[in-house]
């Protein structure tokens, strides 16, 4: 099996600091700089699974580069360069502390919220009589707050507003972002014959105006359905084929793991692996339109640290 990179430890040229996150390593160089490492890390219920899953890192670094150059017509991002396939390097921003999630679909936390009776969600008024998987009449935004550990949490608008977390000026202006976002996001899915269902975005401020910072529409953060027989599943109360880590959140489930106190991962076979890092791949070639070029994984972290060294030096 291909190795997996689930670490790095880099002491790099004019470091200020390093984050490691869920699924990224991030560099900070001259407190200017992020250098972000895509590891192989995966995590569902706000835990970090105990393997990684290999090329996971490369799919998720090269889809949202290509999101990220397919939109700064839109909105400015952080993004300057991508120096190793798992690598991206772009500007430190000040991070907006709400995470603003979009949906179309009426799916995942959505729909586990609308079948035990509620009726809004971060205080948007849900339709009554919807089934899963359901397009809403408009996509919604139901943001959560950007907690530093555990579980990220449902918040609205005005509660956003109210406690200072964003001024209303920058709140308004992230959700034009993020509707016009999610409108690119799902046309360019639409002409790989998929269905951007929800995602997630994030942004951040440097010299006081807004940017995306972070990934977009990758299958972390992202939920796509194959647009092929979503009708027809749908009308028969079928489960959607999907792209998407919604399978990996399901195999723990089915495991009786939620991330709750006092449960315990699931052991993760390599046949498991596998079968992961095969749906990441497929994700890619679905979404780009292009076949996945698996880069050499032997020493993955040497050579990481070569292409980052490379860039920092002749910048």
């Amino acid at each position: 099996m291909p190795e997996a990179l689930v670490k790095t430890d880099f002491h790099l040229p004019r470091q200020t600091g390093k984050y490691v996150g869920k699924v990224r390593d991030v560099y900070t160089i001259d407190n200017k700089y992020l250098v972000m490492v895509v590891t192989d890390r995966i995590s569902a219920f706000d835990v970090v699974l105990p393997r990684g899953i290999p090329y996971k890192g490369q799919v998720l670094n090269q889809i949202a580069s290509k999101f990220l150059d397919a939109t700064t017509d839109i909105v400015p991002n952080w993004k300057l360069a991508t120096p190793d396939p798992m690598v991206m390097v772009g500007l430190l921003a000040q991070p907006v502390k709400v995470e603003m999630v979009i949906r179309g679909y009426l799916t995942g936390h959505a729909w586990r919220e609308y079948k035990a009776g509620k009726r809004t969600l971060c205080g948007v008024p849900l339709p009554e009589g919807m089934r899963e998987n359901e397009k809403f009449p408009e996509p919604i935004i139901t943001p959560t707050t950007k907690a530093e550990t555990g579980h990220d949490l449902d918040i609205s608008r005005e509660e956003i507003i109210a406690q200072g977390l964003v001024s209303e000026k920058d709140y308004l202006l992230m959700e034009e972002y993020t509707y016009r976002l999610f409108q690119r996001g799902s046309e360019m899915a639409a002409r790989k014959g998929l269905i951007l269902v929800d995602t997630k975005y994030e942004f951040g401020k440097v010299d006081d105006k807004i940017i995306l910072i972070d990934e977009i529409n990758t299958p972390d953060s992202s939920r796509y359905f194959y647009a092929d027989g979503y009708e027809e599943r749908l009308r028969k109360g079928e489960p959607q084929k999907q792209l998407s880590k919604e399978f990996v959140r399901q195999w723990l489930i089915e495991n009786n793991f939620q991330g709750k106190e006092g449960q315990t991962v699931p052991e993760m076979t390599d046949e498991f692996v596998q079968q992961v890092s095969e749906r990441y791949i497929e994700l890619y070639e679905s979404i780009t339109g292009e076949k996945f070029v698996r880069t050499d994984t032997s020493d993955v972290e040497k050579r990481i640290y070569r292409n980052i060294i490379d860039f920092i030096e002749s910048h």
